[in-house]
């Protein structure tokens, strides 16, 4: 079982290390009106996305710090901003990520054979290191489909004439 968690938190980590990488080269050179952008008033735009990653990365590397130094420590559910994600730029959240995200990776690869220290859970009880990592990495690769659709639903879609009826973007 150690052999398959660490090879599922190293995959985890590996993607955790391209995310910052796709997101930027992805969003480069984008003008502010497609970052802004929201398909609707109850939906996020790119930069909103950009605002929850920066905030969930600050919570998700302190729950890490805490698995690793902590004899299972009580983790509470995560919980957005009341105020939501409006304020600031695109860029700048990106960029705090990115930073954030740095910091992190250093610390995750310096512990590799963490994977199974455990915490608990408000809501869905005892976790590992491992499977909070995995999650981590389908949360950043969920919200790079989320702003991959809001950037063709936006910039190309729109313009696309008849072949619009092959696509159907889902901001």
């Amino acid at each position: 079982m150690q052999t398959a968690q660490a090879g599922a938190m190293q995959r985890a980590i590996a993607l955790l290390e391209k995310a910052p990488v796709l997101f930027e080269t992805l969003l480069s050179g984008l003008p502010p009106e497609l970052l802004q952008w929201k398909p609707a008033p109850d939906r996020w735009s790119i930069s909103e996305v950009l605002a929850h990653l920066s905030d969930s990365e600050r919570v998700l590397c302190q729950r890490a710090r805490r698995l690793v130094e902590e004899n299972s420590p009580a983790l509470r559910e995560y919980e957005q901003p009341a105020v939501g994600y409006a304020q600031g730029s695109a860029p700048e959240h990106l960029a705090c990520f990115a930073a954030i995200r740095r910091e992190t990776l250093t610390f995750l690869k310096a512990i590799p054979a963490a994977g199974a220290r455990t915490g608990s859970h408000s809501v869905i009880g005892t976790i590992t290191l491992a499977e909070m990592l995995n999650e981590w990495a389908c949360h950043d690769l969920g919200h790079l489909r989320q702003i991959a659709e809001l950037y063709r639903a936006h910039a190309f879609h729109p313009y696309a004439g008849p072949f619009q009826r092959y696509s159907n973007p889902k901001p």
